[in-house]
């Protein structure tokens, strides 16, 4: 890692899915579009973009539940290098506040707990409430606790329904309105794991802000969720591995496994119909449990095999979810956080596989 310098990124510098420059420039920092007067630059050519964003991904979890701080450091770390420069973490049971302290690690957006029901969900994950009446204050805490997210566990398996388990919703739907209000009213907005058809039309009523995976909308849901204007973390990398997962419980739940492999073998096709029918779909990994960080790449990849154009995805994973975010891009005055390629990877997602710089608060750490 070298020290903050004065940089001079020049070629192909894009700022947003309208406007390019052909240069800019990094000094104590920060990023400014009027050249510095003498002193020596380092010159980085190229295609520069803002620093890309998974949306989804869990820092400070690993399979088995939370991990040390040392793990977590290198969870962002690999995050980083690979060009990402900004986290949504997507819920998570270790307390990554830290993070926000050190110049080196990603900028982060954190949603705190997950939050569930007892044997709802995956072991040692979520925040797990006996009483359902528990949820809309158990979100407003962890809307103090987090950055301005809240993550809801929406479905899961119920193991005990009568003629064997099936995913079904974990919360009555005006427990679920009360506390999606109970998260606006504190200045943070509510997104929602979610697989099952059935949690889908309930979510939208309570007026959540986004889904994760929404693997079970129907062409009725694509339409409605476009209609709002919500969008949707695809994460094809996890839903690739809906097979292994409906291997693991087809002997006592074939519901569940059968629903599993049907949503898996469709992930694709279901992608590309919310993108046809204008829902944003975000990038997120889904890293941490049992996918690795640093997959950015990887995850866009698997939205370009689905038909999702290679400027948007790109688009997709950098400026626009940023300003979605609330978070700057390249502008004057903004944190120098931006990736360079040695090709465009608005006409080749691939390239995101290969940055040749990695400049973070005007460091540049690859």
């Amino acid at each position: 890692m070298s020290p903050p310098e004065v940089l001079h990124l020049t070629g192909t510098v894009v700022l947003d899915d309208d406007r390019e420059v052909g240069d800019v420039w990094v000094v104590g920092g920060r990023l400014t579009f009027e050249r510095p007067a003498g002193g020596a630059t380092t010159r980085l050519e190229g295609w520069v973009l803002p620093g890309l964003v998974d949306v989804h991904c869990h820092i400070g979890l690993a399979a088995d539940g939370a991990v040390d701080a040392v793990t977590a450091e290198r969870q962002a770390v690999a995050d980083r290098d690979s060009g990402v420069l900004l986290v949504r973490d997507a819920g998570s049971p270790a307390d990554t506040s830290w993070v926000h302290a050190r110049p080196d690690l990603p900028r982060l957006i954190r949603a705190g707990h997950h939050l569930a029901r007892p044997k709802r969900y995956l072991r040692h994950y979520g925040l797990e409430l006996e009483d359902v009446r528990d949820l809309p204050g158990a979100v407003r805490h962890e809307a103090v606790r987090g950055d301005g997210w809240v993550k809801l566990v929406a479905d899961w398996i119920d193991r005990d329904l009568p003629g064997g388990g099936d995913l079904t919703p974990l919360w009555p739907d005006d427990v679920l309105g009360d506390a999606v209000g109970a998260a606006h009213d504190s200045g943070a907005r509510v997104t929602a794991h979610t697989f099952a058809t059935e949690s889908l039309d309930a979510l939208l009523d309570a007026g959540v802000d986004c889904l994760e995976h929404a693997t079970g909308a129907t062409p009725a849901h694509v339409d409605r969720i476009a209609t709002l204007g919500i969008p949707v973390t695809a994460t094809l990398l996890q839903v690739a591995q809906f097979d292994a997962i409906a291997d693991q419980g087809a002997a006592r739940f074939p519901r569940f496994a059968a629903r599993m492999r049907a949503m898996g073998a469709r992930r694709h096709a279901h992608v590309r119909d919310l993108h046809d029918a204008g829902v944003p779909v975000l990038v997120g990994t889904d890293a941490g449990g049992t996918i690795g960080h640093g997959r950015i790449a990887d995850e866009a990849a698997e939205l370009a095999a689905a038909g999702i154009p290679a400027r948007d995805v790109v688009a997709a994973a950098s400026w626009r979810t940023r300003a979605w975010l609330g978070v700057d891009a390249i502008a004057e005055g903004a944190s120098a956080d931006v990736v360079v390629y040695d090709r465009d990877p608005r006409t080749d997602v691939s390239t995101l596989h290969e940055p040749a710089a990695v400049v973070l608060r005007g460091t540049r750490h690859v």
